[in-house]
């Protein structure tokens, strides 16, 4: 699901002083920089408000900067680019509806590569090889809305897919997910090379899939490091209302993962 085109010395992914202050004068991000390489996995963690989803939004030009630059292998996000940037990088949201709207699984997945100029049988190969890839062949004519919460995710995951980006940002992706659907899902996720940012509270799902952890709080990144190194520093955590949950331990998980 890469794209053989891209240069692994460019960064896939650049943030360069980005502000941006909504219409109503809230200032949701106030000058963050953060660079991401190919094949990297990085969680974007952070309270609630602290301006994870508004940078989400501005990686593939859902929302431009007020200032400062991002970049997506090197070419900057803006009006010119927008057509281009949306394919290579896709967004998960976090309620799979805004994504599953058509009549079947299968047609939801076309419909992205299609708008794309996707037709034939490549659009019929992209369909298969997506609905493979999250485990879903066999619920291609299903309606998405009588498949479980956890299907719709992967639903949702094989119509970003589909288009084969080359970075992949997922919002929230364990959020209602009973205990199977979420192991499914981070079995999904950890098969794909490409290079992934995943919002999320949920901080030992972020240490499942992710290398590294990236904390914004207020509108600035206050953290920036190898994951299990970042959610064993309890002061931080506390200091940007972050908590693992009772029982987690991340020494034990540093061990298992040759840490």
């Amino acid at each position: 699901m890469t794209n053989d085109s891209v240069h692994p010395a460019v960064p896939a992914v650049e943030v360069a002083d980005v502000r941006y202050t909504y219409p109503d004068g809230h200032v949701a991000l106030d000058g963050v920089d953060l660079t991401v390489h190919p094949g990297e996995r990085v969680a974007l963690l952070g309270p609630n408000g602290a301006g994870k989803t508004t940078l989400m939004l501005h990686l593939n030009g859902v929302l431009l900067p007020t200032s400062g630059e991002v970049r997506i292998h090197g070419r900057p996000v803006d009006k010119r680019s927008l057509r281009d940037i949306r394919r290579q990088v896709g967004l998960v949201f976090q309620d799979p509806d805004d994504q599953l709207f058509m009549p079947t699984l299968a047609e939801d997945v076309a419909f992205g590569p299609a708008n794309f100029g996707v037709t034939g049988d490549e659009l019929v190969q992209r369909v298969d090889d997506a609905l493979s890839t999250v485990g879903m062949s066999d619920q291609a004519q299903r309606s998405p809305h009588h498949l479980s919460g956890g299907q719709r995710r992967r639903g949702a995951l094989a119509s970003v897919l589909a288009c084969r980006p080359d970075v992949l940002v997922l919002d929230e992706p364990s959020a209602n997910l009973d205990p199977v659907a979420r192991r499914e899902l981070a079995e999904t996720l950890l098969g794909l090379r490409t290079t992934m940012l995943v919002v999320t509270h949920d901080l030992p799902y972020a240490a499942q899939l992710c290398d590294r952890a990236v904390i914004i709080d207020a509108g600035r990144v206050v953290a920036d490091g190898p994951i299990l190194d970042v959610l064993a520093d309890a002061d931080t955590l506390a200091r940007h209302r972050l908590e693992l949950p009772w029982g987690f331990d991340v020494a034990a998980m540093a061990r298992r993962s040759g840490h």
